[in-house]
């Protein structure tokens, strides 16, 4: 059986011309073998529990585990030290050099203090079928990168967000223009909220699953020009986020929020099924906008083709001294205002 296995793996690394990949058995160390890798390099880890924080700081390195069967866990018995501590996995360039073509695939992070997979100074990351759950902070998170592909990824569990993007953590400013980024096909559940996107423009959240969280979606953006947007949120499942989460010193006590937008220009939420989101919270409805909690304004955004029931406050809600922002062919059962259905 492991002879199999073993030749199977082998069978989807590079070919003979390639360096053969860096194997990691139960036992081994995958920090190891990520240190002794080169660009263009595949560290392959197969199936066991690994308890340990990684680091990736060399550009175009794969790190691939074997589905569910490979996982990432804090280290038992000892407190976490060094650079990645408290998170599962850490892709991390610098302010003078962005890590390029990064990719991690298939292996699941769980019960870290912080986020499962943290991404800072990144370009070209690809993070796909990696289920992150149970994590103190988010799931999967990102901040100063562009080009990234989120996809077929599981975030469940998560004290924050399953996804979460942002320009800085540790800095006000614009919106940063993430060079078309990809959030698709993943799946959200039980979180605080789905996906939350920060202060970033050019990107877009496609076909994603997203229930049983206290919220949705959060489009998030503040006075800081230029201001959270230009993005587009098509064809996502948005159903029964219905979990209640206290009040936090950014945001309200939320429930029953689908999608939202606080602070966004220039959005297009289009094809998207929100259902059955129920709630008495300040944000709670479908398809929900709302000035940020310094007041900065909803503009310009299309909200159209979007089928939008069961919701409570509110179906659709606009509130606020926004402008520009445009109702169409939806389907739906109530407005705050009314009128809008």
């Amino acid at each position: 059986m492991t002879a199999t296995l073993l030749t199977g793996l082998v069978a989807t690394a590079p070919t003979a011309a390639s360096a053969a990949p860096h194997l990691v058995r139960a036992g081994e160390s995958i920090q190891a073998a990520l240190d002794a890798a080169s660009p263009g390099d595949t560290v392959l880890v197969l199936p066991g529990t690994y308890r340990e924080s990684v680091r990736i700081t060399t550009s175009d390195v794969t790190l691939r585990g074997s589905g569910t069967r490979t996982v990432l866990s804090p280290p038992a018995g000892a407190k976490a030290s060094g650079p990645c501590a408290g998170h599962g996995i850490c892709v991390v360039g610098t302010a003078d050099e962005d890590l390029t073509d990064v990719s991690v695939r298939s292996l699941t992070v769980t019960g870290f203090p912080q986020h499962g997979l943290w991404a800072s100074y990144t370009d070209g990351l690809s993070v796909r079928e990696v289920t992150a759950r149970d994590n103190g902070v988010w799931g999967l998170a990102q901040q100063r990168s562009t080009r990234a592909v989120f996809r077929d990824n599981t975030a469940t569990g998560n004290g924050d967000a399953g996804i979460f993007l942002a320009n800085a953590i540790d800095a006000e400013g614009g919106a940063t223009d993430v060079d078309g980024t990809l959030i698709a096909d993943n799946h959200l559940s039980d979180n605080r909220i789905g996906i939350t996107v920060r202060r970033v423009r050019n990107l877009t959240v496609r076909a994603n699953e997203i229930s049983a969280n206290c919220a949705g979606l959060f489009i998030v953006g503040d006075e800081s020009k230029p201001a959270a947007g230009a993005m587009s949120v098509i064809g996502n499942t948005v159903e029964q986020n219905n979990k209640l989460c206290p009040a936090t010193p950014r945001l309200p006590a939320i429930q029953g929020s689908g999608i939202v937008l606080t602070g966004s220009e220039a959005s297009i939420i289009r094809g998207n099924k929100v259902l059955d989101n129920v709630g008495s919270q300040p944000m709670s409805g479908g398809i929900v906008l709302v000035p940020s909690m310094v007041g900065a304004t909803n503009t310009d955004n299309t909200i159209e083709h979007n089928d939008v029931r069961g919701n409570t406050t509110a179906d659709l809600v606009h509130r606020g001294e926004g402008s520009g922002n445009t109702f169409t062919g939806n389907v739906c059962q109530s407005s705050e205002p009314a009128g809008m259905c």
